[in-house]
C-alpha cells in the first residue's frame, strides 16, 4: 500500500484523493497516476479505516472500489452523503457491473469507472470532480444562475432549481420528463451550466428529427469510404460533445436498433463509428428528455427496458405553466422584453385584467403558447400597454386556424369546442375538488391549485361554480 504525501512547501495545497481497495497494485497504479496528475494520493483497505481517514482529513474526491473486506462501497457512498454531503466519491466497479454502477449513482456517486481501468478515463474523471470542488468554494447560487436562468419563485420552481443544483454536481445520466413546452432543454443547460462540465461543449440532438437511415452516422460518426456518398471521414455528434453535455431530447423517438447503440455508449463510456473496427473512449454526460411516458413504452416493447434504467438514474418533473400560475407575470414581462429587443420597440406592459386572464387559463401548450399568445397580443396593441382585449386564447372565443393541409375547417369545427368543454370539465372538477378540501376557503384552495387568489376567483366565476 502506498500513501502519497509530500511534506515539501506547498504540497499541503495540491488537492488530495483518497483511494479505497484492498488491491496494493492497483492502490499503486492509481497514486501514481493521481501523482503525475500533481494530485496527493491518501489510501484505505478497507471501509472503517477510509471512514476514519474522512473524519480526520479533508479530502476533494473519493475513489472507492465496490467489493471490500469489511463491506461494500455503496456503504460506503451512502456514508459519504450523509456526512460529507460536499465530498465527490466515484466508485471502481467490475466489467461489466453495470447494476452495481447504477445503484451507486442513484445513492449519489458523482461517477463510475470500470475493472481493468483506463486510465485516460480515470485521469478525465478525477479533473472533472477536482473541477467540481474547486467550483464548490463559489456561491452555489451565483453558480445555478450564471447565464441560463429558470423564471418564477414559486413553490415548485424553487424546488425545480434545487434538484437542478444536486443533480449537476453528479454526472449520473439525468432523465427530464414534462409536457411540450415546459422547458426541459433550459433545465438541461442549466445542469450542464452549473456542473464541472460547463466549459465544455453542449451538444444538443433533437432525436425524432434525424432520418433512421441517417441516425447511425449523424451520432456515431463514419469512416470514408463505410457507404456510398461517405467521402470524408465524419466526427459523429457524441463525440462533438467530447468533455461536455450530450442532450437527447425525445428519446422516446430512437428506433429500437439505435437504442441498443446508446446503451453501450451509456454502460461502456465507448463509441464506433460506422466503418470503423475499432471502438473510442469518451467522455460525455448523458442527458435526455421527452414529453411521453417512458415507462408505459416500455410496456408496449417500444423502449428497451435496460435503456429506461440507465438513462433513467436521476428523474427531474418540469411543472406545467398551469401549476405555476403566480409566475406567469415575470415570465411574460421576460418574453416582452425579449421581443422588445427583437423588434427594436420599448416593450408593452400588462394591465391588471391581462394578466388575470392569462393566470386564469391552462395553458395547454405551456411556456411555448404562452410566447405565442404574447405575440400576438403584441401586434394587436397600438398603445403602451396589453389588456384583456388583446389576449387571445383558445377555448376563449377563439379558436387557431389551420391551413388546409393542415386541418379542415370542418374538423377544427368538431374538435376545437370538444377539447375546450373537455378542458373546462377537468378544470372545474379541480377547482371543486381543491374547495371541497379547504372548506370552501378560496385563499387556501389557491394556493393548493398553485395560482393566485385572483385567478381562482376568475376562473370560479368564468366557470359558473356556485
Amino acid at each position: 500500500m502506498i500513501e502519497t504525501a509530500d511534506s515539501r512547501g506547498g504540497a499541503v495545497d495540491r488537492p488530495t484523493v483518497l483511494i479505497v481497495d484492498d488491491e496494493p497494485d492497483l492502490l499503486e497504479l492509481v497514486s501514481l497516476t493521481l501523482s503525475r496528475m500533481n494530485l496527493q494520493a491518501r489510501t484505505a483497505a478497507d471501509v472503517s479505516s477510509a471512514r476514519r481517514l474522512l473524519k480526520a482529513e479533508k479530502f476533494d474526491l473519493c475513489l472507492t472500489d465496490m467489493r471490500l473486506p469489511d463491506g461494500d462501497g455503496l456503504d460506503l457512498v451512502a456514508w459519504i452523503q450523509q456526512n460529507r454531503a460536499d465530498l465527490p466519491v466515484a466508485v471502481i466497479t467490475a466489467h461489466g457491473n453495470i447494476e452495481s454502477a447504477v445503484r451507486a449513482l442513484k445513492l449519489g456517486a458523482f461517477d463510475f469507472v470500470s475493472k481493468p481501468l483506463d486510465l485516460g478515463v480515470l485521469r478525465k474523471l478525477v479533473g472533472s470532480a477536482i473541477k467540481l470542488g474547486s467550483a464548490r468554494t463559489a456561491d452555489r447560487t451565483s453558480l445555478t444562475f450564471r447565464g441560463t436562468r429558470l423564471l418564477g419563485h414559486s413553490e415548485i420552481m424553487e424546488q425545480l432549481r434545487e434538484m437542478v443544483a444536486r443533480v449537476a454536481r453528479s454526472q449520473a445520466p439525468v432523465h427530464i420528463y414534462g409536457e411540450s413546452g415546459t422547458g426541459k432543454e433550459l433545465v438541461a443547460r442549466l445542469i450542464h451550466e452549473s456542473g464541472a462540465r460547463s466549459e465544455g461543449p453542449f451538444v444538443a440532438v433533437n432525436c425524432g428529427a434525424i432520418p433512421t437511415e441517417l441516425m447511425e452516422s449523424e451520432l456515431f460518426g463514419h469512416k470514408r469510404g463505410s457507404f456510398t456518398g461517405a467521402v470524408v471521414d465524419k466526427k459523429g455528434l457524441v463525440q462533438s460533445a467530447e468533455g461536455g453535455t450530450l442532450f437527447l431530447d425525445e428519446v422516446a423517438d430512437l428506433p429500437l436498433h439505435m437504442q441498443v447503440k446508446l446503451l453501450r455508449v451509456v454502460q461502456e463510456k465507448t463509441v464506433r463509428p460506422v466503418g470503423e473496427s475499432r471502438e473510442e473512449t469518451i467522455d460525455v454526460r448523458i442527458l435526455s428528455a421527452t414529453h411521453k411516458n417512458l415507462a408505459e413504452l416500455v410496456g408496449q416493447g417500444l423502449f428497451r427496458e435496460d435503456l429506461f434504467y440507465r438513462i433513467n438514474v436521476i428523474e427531474l418533473r418540469v411543472p406545467a405553466l398551469r401549476e405555476r400560475a403566480a409566475d406567469i407575470p415575470e415570465i411574460a414581462d421576460a418574453i416582452l422584453q425579449r421581443l422588445g429587443r427583437r423588434a427594436n420597440t420599448e416593450p408593452p406592459q400588462l394591465a391588471p385584467d391581462a394578466i388575470e386572464l392569462l393566470q386564469g387559463y391552462p395553458f395547454p401548450g405551456n411556456v411555448r403558447e404562452l410566447e405565442n399568445v404574447l405575440e400576438r397580443a403584441l401586434t394587436l396593441c397600438t398603445g403602451g400597454t396589453i389588456n384583456a382585449d388583446h389576449i387571445k386564447l383558445r377555448g376563449a372565443g377563439t379558436r387557431p386556424t389551420a391551413t388546409p393541409e393542415v386541418q379542415s375547417p370542418v374538423n377544427m369545427e368538431e374538435s376545437g369546442p370538444a377539447l375546450g368543454d373537455k378542458l373546462e370539465d377537468m378544470e372545474r372538477d379541480a377547482i371543486i375538488k381543491a374547495l371541497e378540501k379547504t372548506r370552501y376557503n378560496k385563499t387556501a384552495a389557491a394556493k393548493l391549485l398553485g395560482m393566485s387568489f385572483r385567478a381562482l376567483r376568475y376562473r370560479v366565476k368564468k366557470l359558473g361554480i356556485e
